[in-house]
């Protein structure tokens, strides 16, 4: 199994497509293997909290980062884990 990496995404997502379209842009970290692996969880996300379809979403950039240059802290708490702890 490979290293876990962290890529932000830059794109756009077409909200509200019935009643008033309106093109958002948007960034995102994601923890995965490939940049593949991101683009799924991204799809999967987007979909799952904004009801998206994946028609509405474009992607614009993905960009490999190092975990201390995450934004988030979640992802940052993430990458800092070095195994798992069991007494």
């Amino acid at each position: 199994m490979g290293e876990v990496k962290v890529f932000r995404i830059y794109g756009f997502a077409l909200f509200s497509h019935d009643t008033l379209p309106e093109w958002r842009k948007f960034v995102v970290e994601i923890r995965a293997l490939k940049k593949e692996h991101a683009l799924e969880k991204l799809y999967s996300e987007l979909g799952s909290r904004h009801k998206l379809k994946r028609s509405h979403i474009k992607i614009m950039k993905i960009e490999e980062i190092k975990p201390e240059e995450a934004r988030s802290r979640y992802i940052r708490a993430l990458s800092e884990l070095r195994g798992w702890y069991r007494e």
